[in-house]
């Protein structure tokens, strides 16, 4: 059985919910699955998942949250190389830069995105929630 992360922080509630549809696709695909906040996942537990979606709105000039989750992804990104990993998040402003430059990251880090990343625009419609549910079957 594979075991996939899904790590999240959210301010308002859209990454969350985008994060339990994220969760529910990798449980439909028979995952054992681990819902976390980002202040509740470190860099030591990588290696006991093989596949981690991290989940963060853009926040400010279109960046990643930086209090709680940038702090923890930076202290993951040396042990990303070749790991299944997928990204999705919320934003209310800008045209996804800051989505694109988290994959950027990502694939300077040797991470494995196993698919195109889902962004949404304030709260998540329906297409937004089918999408993460696709994004977590697509991790396992």
């Amino acid at each position: 059985m594979s075991k996939i992360a899904v790590v999240y922080w959210s301010g308002t509630g859209n990454t969350e919910a985008m994060a339990s549809a994220v969760a529910e696709g990798a449980k439909g695909k028979g995952a054992e699955v681990s819902l976390l906040t980002s202040s509740e996942f470190s860099a030591d537990q990588i290696g006991s998942y093989d596949g981690i979606a991290f989940g963060c709105p853009s926040m400010g000039d279109e960046v990643l949250e930086e209090i709680e989750f940038e702090p923890m992804f930076a202290a993951c990104e040396n042990k990303l190389s070749g790991k299944r990993i997928a990204l999705f998040g919320s934003y209310g402003w800008g045209d996804g830069e800051w989505m694109r430059n988290w994959e950027s990251r990502c694939a300077d880090d040797g991470a494995n995105l196993v698919c195109d990343s889902v962004i949404c625009n304030e709260f998540p419609d329906d297409d937004a929630l089918s999408a993460c549910r696709s994004l977590g079957a697509a991790l396992v």
